[in-house]
């Protein structure tokens, strides 16, 4: 038997015949990433179903040097779980391992599996009388797995934090095939470093998530959803202000939307409505919540502080929702934007931040530069402008081939776009991680200090190199002369 044939048998040993495929009907959907940038090849694809599994399985590849590809809901946006196209690396699907293993209402706690998707853990949370207070647009397929590993923001991160702040306590199967179990959550933990913080944001390149110990909050009782017409991102940056200042910790989104992506998604959403009469230069879309231990009326307290908005001429106009379905509408519109662009044509996208203060300066800046430097193209930007990160979309101008364009141009644009946000002291990845795509820029762009510790830990933990070869880790520099 050859090293392959020999590596098939012991693995379909670990996870079983129905947990091992070659099958290349059931593998393909998951070798493209999800905005079709990427595709790879892979020797296989393995689907453990438990943490013991898993740690066989990595000893095995470890043995065989086989490198690895943790994948979940493959809906990442920057090339992170798509293996590389040299047919070498097993792809690992974590969907198996998708048990909610139990939530303590009592405690706030919900103790998961990585492969259990957010809106399952919504509605779990939910009929429990909790809720877990982080969600995107990609809920119905993003898992627990993929969103730590990415560090993942969303829309409430304004009032609860990325990901990492969710995160109590962690489980996970190290290069070596041991598992780290710090699963229980203790309020103090003096015994060294914080470990599992290691694997948050990591990608899959220092351990591969497995479970974790998750924040839960009270249910919330009352929400009042608004839509608000502005003339300016810089009108915008001060009705949040104005909210901040008047509705505290009711306040758990605040994102902007451009006319440009409300004209999008007019026309790309078949029964979609304008919340508002009228055109306006931006938008804003505003949600308060308060759970039973809050001792007001939020509808009232909305009215207050819409009105007192409207007499300091912060709005042009602004609606509240009557319901939850015309609220869902309302977030419906702001989690098309994406598909919605796509639709247009050619476009290079960006995830950036900068600091909170500075971010409307910064896009009308930046957004005029680049549509004078690349004649033609049209610079949006949308997003949650209380945590300082919009995404920043370049589209290429009419009738362009977009393969041709964003082999050339749009490389182009995003240098330019990334120079301009690390001027800014900002981030070129403010949620959606390095992957694959921003890999070569952050080893350009990033602090020297910074992108050797980086390698040090990536060293340190996987020596041989198995864990998501080509993803997050900085390129090695360049030898030095002698």
């Amino acid at each position: 038997m050859n090293r392959m044939t020999d590596f098939f048998k012991a693995a379909a040993q670990i996870v079983g015949d129905k947990g091992m495929t070659t099958d290349t009907d059931l593998i393909a959907p998951w070798l493209t990433d999800w905005r079709g940038v990427y595709t790879g090849k892979t020797l296989a694809m393995a689907s453990p179903s438990s943490a013991e599994q898993l740690s066989a399985l990595v000893k095995l590849c470890a043995q065989m040097n086989v490198p690895l590809v943790p994948q979940g809901g493959n809906s990442g946006m920057v090339g992170g779980a798509t293996p590389d196209t040299s047919g070498t690396q097993l792809l690992l699907s974590m969907r198996k391992m998708n048990a909610i293993r139990r939530i303590v209402a009592e405690e706030q706690i919900a103790v998961c599996e990585a492969g259990v998707i957010l809106q399952n853990l919504h509605e779990a949370a939910a009929d429990a009388g909790m809720r877990f207070p982080l969600t995107l647009g990609g809920k119905g397929s993003a898992t627990i797995g993929g969103l730590i590993s990415t560090n993942a923001g969303g829309t409430q991160v304004l009032r609860h934090g990325t990901m990492r702040a969710q995160v109590l306590g962690l489980e996970a199967v190290l290069a070596d095939g041991s598992i780290f179990n710090g699963l229980i959550p203790l309020k103090k933990d003096n015994r060294g470093f914080d470990l599992k913080q290691l694997f948050i944001g990591s990608e899959g390149t220092l351990g591969i998530v497995t479970a974790a110990s998750l924040r839960l909050l009270p249910a919330i009782a009352e929400r009042a959803v608004l839509w608000a017409g502005v003339s300016s991102i810089h009108a915008a940056r001060q009705l949040l202000l104005h909210f901040q200042n008047h509705a505290g910790e009711l306040l758990e989104g605040f994102e902007v939307i451009p006319a440009h992506c409300m004209d999008s998604l007019l026309s790309y959403l078949p029964d979609a409505r304008a919340p508002l009469s009228g055109a306006h230069p931006w938008h804003c879309l505003i949600e308060l919540v308060a759970t039973n231990d809050h001792k007001i009326n939020l509808n009232d307290s909305s009215v207050e502080t819409l009105a007192a908005a409207a007499d300091a001429g912060l709005l042009a106009d602004a609606v509240i929702a009557a319901n939850d379905t015309q609220a869902e509408a309302f977030w419906h519109l702001r989690d098309s934007i994406a598909a919605a662009e796509r639709a247009l044509g050619p476009a290079v996208q960006h995830d950036i931040s900068v600091p909170v203060e500075r971010m409307p300066d910064f896009v009308e800046m930046a957004a005029d530069l680049i549509e004078k430097k690349f004649p033609g193209t049209k610079a949006v930007a949308f997003g949650h402008l209380g945590d300082g990160n919009v995404h920043f979309h370049v589209l290429a101008p009419a009738r362009t081939d977009g393969d041709a364009w964003k082999a050339t141009q749009a490389i182009e644009i995003s240098g330019f776009v990334y120079d301009l946000v690390t001027q800014w002291s900002g981030s070129i990845s403010a949620e959606h991680g390095i992957g694959q795509a921003k890999r070569n820029e952050l080893t350009r762009l990033g602090d020297p200090v910074a992108l050797d510790l980086i390698r040090r830990v990536k060293n340190a933990l996987d020596p041989q190199g198995i864990l998501n070869p080509g993803k997050l880790v900085p390129l090695a520099p360049p030898p030095r002369n002698p």
